[in-house]
């Protein structure tokens, strides 16, 4: 009886969400239209609370990299790329609505890589961890909302730089007790 009583009551479901998608990243202050792109993966552990409220620890990478050209495909020296790890924990608000739920969440993580920021404004070479302020936007779409279809951005104040992605998700679930 007291196994059952120290089980956290208030996790109602668990589940595994894994995303891959299309990453960029941008600097903060560009003269150019600056966005380098590349490659995104995330998985997350989903810990419902609530039917329109979830926690949800994260652990990724971003591979971005410069073609040398601005959005017009002008030449430019200006870049910002990002090789990193992404590490963190987030709060989803949700619709919860079947077939399609809107969502929003924010949260606060590290990124472990390298990082490069170079605008007439900024010139930033930097290895190892920083923080960043992660916020996404999307739908969760199908019957049990189980498809994730969204944008991620990962704000990095310290590298002037945010990156992102615009991914699909799949969430799996976990064996849950009813």
């Amino acid at each position: 009886m007291t196994s059952n009583l120290v089980e956290a009551q208030f996790i109602k479901e668990k589940s595994i969400n894994a995303q891959i998608g299309y990453g960029l990243s941008a600097p903060y202050n560009s003269v150019d239209e600056v966005v380098d792109d590349g490659f995104f993966a995330q998985g997350e552990l989903v810990l419902k609370v609530k039917s329109w409220i979830e926690f949800r620890p994260y652990a990724g990478f971003i591979l971005t990299s410069s073609n040398g050209e601005d959005l017009n495909g002008n030449p430019t020296i200006e870049k910002a790329e990002t090789k990193a790890f992404l590490l963190g924990g987030k709060v989803r608000v949700r619709a919860p609505i079947p077939w399609v739920a809107p969502y929003v969440e924010i949260g606060i993580g590290t990124s472990i890589g390298k990082f490069e920021t170079f605008t007439a404004f900024d010139n930033i070479d930097k290895s190892g961890i920083i923080y960043h302020i992660p916020f996404s936007f999307g739908l969760e779409l199908g019957k049990n909302n189980n498809v994730d279809l969204g944008f991620s951005y990962y704000f990095q104040p310290s590298i002037e730089q945010f990156a992102g992605a615009f991914a699909v998700g799949i969430t799996f679930p976990l064996n849950n007790k009813k």
